[in-house]
Formats: C-alpha cells, structure tokens, sequence
C-alpha cells in the first residue's frame, strides 16, 4: 500500500460530483464538521462509555470520548507529520494530502462508535443472543451462512459502516458522502463476518462490514488500494490511520475511565495517582499536586492531561517508526501493544486494575 493511494478526497456517493471547493474547509474537515451535527453522533450522549446512571456525578458517555478520541487523534498524526516534515520531507511533497492525516483521524474518531448499540458490548451480546437464542431463530433458514454469521455476532463496528453508507430513505436518499479515507480509517477490522473472531490477528479479531454492505466496502477498499488477502472470504488489510484511531481510543479510555472511577469513589486518589505519576515525566509533579492544587479531582486532571500527552507523543512515534509495516499490512500488534519500557509496565498496571475494579 502506498500513501499516494491511501488518501483521497473523494466522496463515497459523491464520486462525479465537481462543484467548487469549500475554500474555508478542506475536504476531511467537513467530514467532521458533518459528522458533529449529525443526529448519529448526538446520540451517542444517550450512550454510556462505563459507567451507566452515576446520578449527580459527571462521567464520560460515547459522546464525550468520541470528542477526546478526536482531539488525541488528531495530535497524535499532526506530530507524525511534523517527524515527515524533519525527517522525510520529500513524502510530503510527493503526497500533499498527508498534511490532512490529522483531519482525517479526528473525523474516524468521532464516527468510531456511531454503530454501537445501547450498553455497549452487552448490547451486542443481546442483539446475537436474540438469534441463537430468542425468538430471531426462525429467521436461520431465510438467509445464507454469512448473512446469519452477522446477525449472532452483531458488530458495532460493522453497523458504523452501515450508518454512515446506506442510503437515508425519505432524507434525499443520500447517505453522508464522506471521504473514502474517513471511512477506510473506522474500519479496525477490515473482513466479513465469517472471517472474524481470530484472535491472533488483530485485523480479524471482529469484523468490519456487514454482508449488506460487503459490496460498499469492496468500493472504499479498491478506491484506496488496500490489500486484499488471498482467501475464500472478504479479508482486506488495515488502512495505516487506523492505528492512530485505535491508539486514542485506547489511550482515552485507559486513562479517563482511572480519573472516572475516582469520582465515583471506585478508586481512591492516592491509588489513581500511583497509576498515572510514571507517565508524567516532570520533577516537579509531586510539588505542584501539594502546592498548587487543593482538590483531589483537579490534581486528577493534571495527573490524566500529562499521562495522554506523553502517551499521544509515544504512540506517534510508534506510528511513525513502523511505517514499513502498517504500509504492508503486517503489523499485528497495537500501537499501544508496543509502548516501551518503563511506561510499558505502568500501562499493563492500568489494564490489570482496569478489568479488576472498574469493569467488573
């Protein structure tokens, strides 16, 4: 895969339509500008992130993370543009368009959790559950095995491209025409569903598209030139920025759900403190929580602004050291998969209580 062919302003539904550009906004721009005021992403504030009914006190929802996935995003490929800049300028010039990586990876990340359902992968589990075990049964013997492998292992991911392709029947019967590189970089597992639920590969851990829309995605992939694997089965390689998009989702919800849990009183302070003080890289930390700050959930904040910064600032490091392999579509590993010592062991900290004390 190359970047010459993985960024592309064209419009999906849009593709021979040759109006004036918008002067103020560049293509991927208004992809997010659409994708806020769309009614999908308002909806998502209706959608719990963890923590469901916490009453008086704040916590994230889908909406909330969806817009601080966007910003660590964004910061995440403007740095990896700045390295080309130093580094291999030549790229830039050859492929103007990579300047836009950054628009492109915030406007994934608000779209990045449009398809989930409400309660989140419970919600999920329900919707398969009513076809293997409800009432949805009888509808087996209506479709074909790849059709029936979507509807009992229903996928948000998979109904994100859904949303944002189908036709909106009685709203112009358009679908939001977003760029193919918007599209192509929400797609975090690039296969249908009968070739997902590998584990071993991270691009086949779920599934990306429904059998609805295996055609659309045939479309955005041929347009981009991702690479299609040899197999019975439609398995496409990962476009490279959505590793950016995965590793702010995981950076958001690593770190916010600690500052989360300390509102509502699941961890203590000192506890979410100890988590986050090795990311901070300052000498001078332990005197500006004593001396500057007399609320606990403030010297949270700046515990959590310091942790994502020098996890955005890693992460796009990563990202741009193994280009060769997220152009080759070899990597099988996250970004944050590959965070290195000492900051490694301090995120598995964060992952380990994580699972103990705040999702169970």
């Amino acid at each position: 895969m190359e970047w010459k062919n993985l960024l592309s302003n064209k419009r999906f539904g849009q593709e021979s339509w040759t109006g004036d550009r918008d002067k103020a906004r560049s293509d991927f721009q208004r992809d997010y500008d659409r994708l806020i005021f769309s009614s999908p992403f308002r909806r998502l504030q209706n959608k719990t992130q963890v923590f469901p009914l916490p009453g008086s006190v704040f916590v994230h929802n889908r909406l909330t993370h969806s817009l601080e996935v966007a910003s660590v995003a964004r910061s995440m490929a403007n740095i990896f543009v700045n390295t080309l800049e130093e580094k291999n300028p030549q790229l830039i010039k050859d492929v103007p368009l990579i300047n836009e990586v950054g628009n492109i990876v915030a406007a994934a990340s608000l779209a990045h959790d449009l398809g989930n359902p409400a309660f989140g992968h419970s919600g999920e589990a329900a919707i398969s559950r009513y076809f293997t075990d409800g009432d949805g049964k009888v509808y087996q013997n209506k479709m074909n095995e790849s059709q029936w492998h979507d509807l009992i292992n229903f996928e948000g991911n998979a109904n994100a491209i859904r949303i944002l392709t189908h036709p909106l029947k009685g709203k112009g019967n358009d679908a939001y025409a977003l760029t193919y590189s918007t599209l192509a970089s929400i797609a975090k597992y690039p296969c249908a569903s009968i070739a997902g639920k590998q584990k071993g590969l991270l691009h086949r851990k779920k599934y990306g598209f429904f059998q609805s829309e295996e055609e659309t995605f045939k479309r955005i992939a041929n347009e981009l030139h991702l690479e299609k694997e040899e197999n019975e089965y439609l398995i496409y390689k990962r476009h490279p920025l959505v590793y950016l998009v995965e590793a702010a989702d995981d950076i958001c919800y690593s770190i916010i759900d600690l500052e989360d849990a300390h509102r509502l009183k699941i961890l203590s302070y000192e506890e979410v403190k100890n988590y986050l003080l090795p990311f901070a890289n300052s000498k001078t930390i332990e005197d500006r929580l004593k001396n500057d700050y007399e609320d606990d959930d403030a010297k949270i904040g700046l515990l959590r602004a310091k942790a994502i910064n020098t996890l955005t600032n890693i992460c796009a490091d990563i990202f741009y050291r193994e280009q060769e392999s997220l152009l080759q579509g070899t990597l099988n590993n996250s970004l944050t998969d590959l965070i290195p010592e000492p900051y490694r062991s301090a995120w598995k900290e964060i992952e380990k209580v994580s699972i103990q004390r705040i999702y169970n």
